[in-house]
């Protein structure tokens, strides 16, 4: 049986006018609406989310201060806060002594020193640390000596230090070369002895000889766990010469604090002990900033890897 269909059956019903910009315009309009806004909000979304996070990283250090601030004041007991005055009181008188000139200058003779012993300590423990860890021999005959010395308290040396060298410049140095030279040159050894045994070896299949090996293997590859002991060495230099310069020193942040307090200047005394705080910290970030930068190959790899 066959169906005919009649022109009205077999043509689709017409439709009203189709206006072609009324069914483009609205997607156009909503486009070019979000491309004008994303840059913005992208803009403000990045800016929130880093005062967040620097935000919660500080808060530990904030809430010190308001306590530092708010618990002297509100919660202890007038004869203690004689001793512990709020932060405010502090920062007045730290303002003195900068405008004195006197904190800069105990700033610069406490860096002298730190950075005099600091400096002979990373060269010597770097280079027979590299030595050591090389040559196994060396190794063992030194290591007992060195093992002797490392477990022997810095400050239990000053008054040997100060006999031999006196009360000047040489005795705070030299305790400072020593509290630093046994972090970087144990952290050195370290770094040599745990390189990958794969990279030595696929080096040596390419045809490196030794000293090619140690540049472009070995110091590499060592260079965070040296960095590690750097770092420990540079807070080691900076709390041994506080130290050594409340024993016998006329100048240096170390005599701030001990003469502060001999002189009953409690708010100059937490000045100086603020000032050593905020002094070990930059040298921190100094640090952490140079082992980055000797380490980018570290993260080039990584980076690709990813």
């Amino acid at each position: 049986m066959t169906t005919t269909l009649t022109p009205t059956q077999a043509a689709p019903k017409a439709a009203g006018p189709v206006d072609p910009s009324a069914a483009v315009e609205p997607s156009v309009t909503e486009e070019s609406k979000t491309q004008r806004t994303t840059p913005a909000l992208a803009t403000v979304r990045r800016v929130t989310s880093v005062a967040g996070s620097a935000l919660w990283k500080s808060a530990a250090i904030l809430a010190f201060l308001a306590l530092w601030e708010l618990g002297p004041t509100y919660l202890a007991s007038p004869s203690t806060r004689v001793f512990l005055p709020p932060l405010h009181e502090v920062l007045l008188a730290w303002g003195k002594l900068f405008e004195a000139g006197t904190i800069q200058g105990h700033i610069a003779a406490s860096l002298t020193r730190s950075v005099a012993g600091f400096g002979a300590a990373l060269v010597a423990g770097v280079s027979l640390g590299l030595l050591i860890a090389w040559y196994g021999r060396l190794n063992s005959v030194l290591n007992p000596l060195l093992e002797l010395f490392r477990n022997t308290a810095a400050l239990a040396l000053l008054p040997v230090f100060t006999l031999l060298l006196g009360i000047g410049e040489e005795s705070k140095i030299s305790i400072v070369a020593y509290a630093a030279f046994f972090p970087v040159l144990l952290n050195t050894i370290a770094g040599v002895k745990t390189v990958d045994p794969l990279l030595i070896r696929a080096a040596r299949s390419l045809g490196l000889n030794s000293v090619r090996l140690f540049q472009k293997v070995i110091l590499p590859s060592a260079v965070p766990t040296i960095f590690t002991g750097i770092r420990m060495a540079g807070t080691a230099s900076i709390l041994v010469l506080i130290a050594a310069e409340m024993v016998g020193a006329k100048a240096g942040l170390g005599y701030l604090i001990v003469n502060a307090q001999s002189s009953f200047l409690i708010p100059d005394m937490y000045a100086g002990i603020l000032t050593v705080s905020l002094l070990g910290l930059g040298v921190n970030f100094l640090l952490v900033a140079l082992e980055r930068h000797f380490s980018r190959w570290r993260t080039a790899v990584g980076a690709a890897a990813s």
